[in-house]
């Protein structure tokens, strides 16, 4: 037998109730094998599991990925779309509020004739209903690095100096910024085709979640499943 680490976020986190667990499995068991187990008999689990990926040691993995002792898997529903001394970082998610003039500071290049910034903020309305703040919940160490891979897709496709990208995570109120983007080249074009791609690349393959808050409940955005969907009253 050998034992891995299970780890729940957002919504899937709030069906099973619990954060994290370990699970008892057979020695070179798969991905798939372990997400039947986490689902038993439960037909929401296993609904849930279904509309979810799978990292296992903060990568991406397929269901049929062996797994050895000791692994952590994390299960990733469908992604929404630091202090200041981690600002001195490029790919950061962080609980503090985001400052422009970091990120712009991080991409400063002398052969730079263009800086982009992207940011992200919280508006106060959505899918027709009126929002009064938002909370983002992330799987900080694969954010960050998936983050990185972002950076490391646009070096791949644009002539660009450097990137740099910040993510909130906690309670934020309407008008604070979510994200923040910053990518600096020798010209415009790209710097903005840059911070465009990145926007739409953290929707896709960043472990990042969104709860949004109305005056009569509240919803994770990111999944269309109905387990997802909360309708409970806040409390006032």
């Amino acid at each position: 037998m050998m034992s891995i680490k299970v780890r729940y976020f957002a919504s899937v986190r709030e069906l099973m109730g619990v954060k994290a667990d370990s699970l008892e499995l057979e020695q070179g068991a798969t991905v798939a094998a372990a997400l039947a187990a986490i689902a038993g008999d439960d037909a929401r689990r296993d609904r849930a599991i279904k509309t979810c990926m799978s990292m296992v040691n903060q990568e991406y993995v397929q269901p049929d990925h062996v797994l050895v002792d000791g692994d952590e898997l994390a299960l990733i529903p469908p992604v929404s779309g630091g202090e200041r001394d981690a600002a001195r970082k490029r790919f950061i998610v962080t609980g503090l509020p985001l400052h422009t003039a970091d990120i712009e500071k991080l991409v400063e290049s002398p052969s730079a004739g263009a800086v982009a910034l992207f940011v992200g903020t919280v508006r106060d309305h959505a899918r027709g209903h009126g929002v009064l703040r938002l909370e983002y919940e992330a799987y900080t160490p694969a954010a960050e690095k998936m983050l990185a891979r972002i950076g490391d897709e646009i070096a791949g496709r644009w002539s660009v100096e450097l990137v740099a990208i910040a993510h909130r995570t906690g309670l934020l109120e309407v008008g604070e910024a979510s994200v923040v983007i910053g990518v600096s080249s020798a010209h415009r074009a790209e710097a903005f085709d840059a911070c465009r791609y990145a926007i739409e690349r953290i929707k896709q393959i960043v472990p990042i979640w969104k709860k949004e808050f109305y005056d009569d409940g509240a919803s994770w955005i990111g999944s269309e499943a109905d387990y997802q969907k909360e309708t409970a009253r806040l409390s006032s």
